[in-house]
């Protein structure tokens, strides 16, 4: 088939990679180049964040732990597979997630090895993903295969459907203009990258759910989070913000509190009441695959998602 995938965060290139592999003849059109999407400010940790049906969620991020586990042996993907933990101020059950993860992986942390004011955590080794390396990646491995990307701005998505067999939606937040979806909630999530200073785990504690506390290392930088404002679209950097993130992110990680900041990003979480992955058949017979919503989870889920795409492409035609 002839397919024209609409957007370039991490969705739209992991849904062209997987359909280029498929066989078809895939072109990406984009208003915004990767390095300039919401997914180049991602921490990319893979967690399912924000982002619903738990049952297809766990089945989309137990595809993405295992592509991502597998790109991690190439060392230009940008993914490593890092241990890290989740804290929690009250006891827990295991996450809704687990199933997503190998056997055996999650495992409790004693509770004398809890930092001052945790009743409970949990351990995990996870992929993580530096997004600049990895979209450049993406990129560079479509590019490779022949598939073509145009940055223009798209209004509807049948102003990108000509010569096209089908569209694959891949516009995350931008879907409430080009097929009207007023589900999709803004997300506004704030973050301080910081020099490396040999930190090799990560550490997340989300017991406020608005001023969420991650620490996340890279090879050369550490993203340190972060915030999570529902139906807030400033792009603008908070400083007053930003020194309380790096205080919270201090008090779990103290090596971070006087790290070098180099550089302060802001992005927009696509949240949705469940992620939209389905086909539609558009009048005249145009076939749309929707693929969107996927709150802050879209590194978590974009492999494993973009498997489905191929598959309902496959049996929708």
């Amino acid at each position: 088939m002839r397919i024209t995938v609409v957007g370039a965060g991490i969705i739209g290139l992991s849904c062209g990679l997987r359909l280029r592999e498929a066989g078809h003849t895939v072109r990406i059109v984009a208003a915004a180049p990767s390095v300039k999407t919401t997914s180049s400010v991602a921490a990319a940790l893979w967690y399912p964040y924000r982002a619903l049906p738990e049952g297809a969620v766990t089945r989309w991020a137990a595809g993405g732990f295992t592509a991502l586990t597998d790109l991690a042996e190439d060392p230009g993907s940008g993914v490593r597979l890092l241990p890290g933990r989740e804290l929690f101020r009250a006891p827990a059950p295991d996450p809704w997630w687990h199933d997503a993860v190998p056997a055996g992986s999650l495992r409790r942390i004693a509770p004398g090895k809890l930092p001052p004011g945790y009743a409970d955590g949990f351990e995990l080794t996870v992929p993580v993903v530096d997004m600049g390396t990895h979209l450049d990646w993406l990129t560079g491995r479509l590019h490779g295969l022949g598939v073509s990307c145009l940055h223009q701005q798209v209004s509807d998505l049948d102003s990108v459907a000509a010569d096209a067999d089908a569209v694959v939606n891949c516009t995350g937040l931008g879907a409430r203009d080009v097929c009207g979806d007023d589900a999709l909630v803004p997300v506004r999530g704030q973050v301080v990258v910081v020099e490396q200073v040999g930190l090799d785990r990560w550490t997340l504690d989300q017991s406020d759910p608005q001023q969420l506390t991650y620490v996340v290392p890279r090879s050369r930088t550490i993203v340190l989070g972060g915030t999570a404002d529902e139906n807030d679209e400033d792009l603008t950097v908070r400083p007053d913000v930003a020194d309380q993130i790096v205080a919270r992110c201090a008090a779990v990680a103290p090596q971070v509190a006087n790290a070098r900041i180099l550089a302060h990003r802001v992005g927009l979480r696509p949240a949705r009441p469940s992620v939209r992955l389905a086909a539609e058949h558009r009048p005249g017979g145009r076939l749309v695959v929707h693929c969107y919503g996927h709150g802050g989870a879209g590194v978590t889920l974009a492999y494993g998602c973009a498997g489905d795409v191929v598959r309902l492409l496959d049996t929708a035609r």
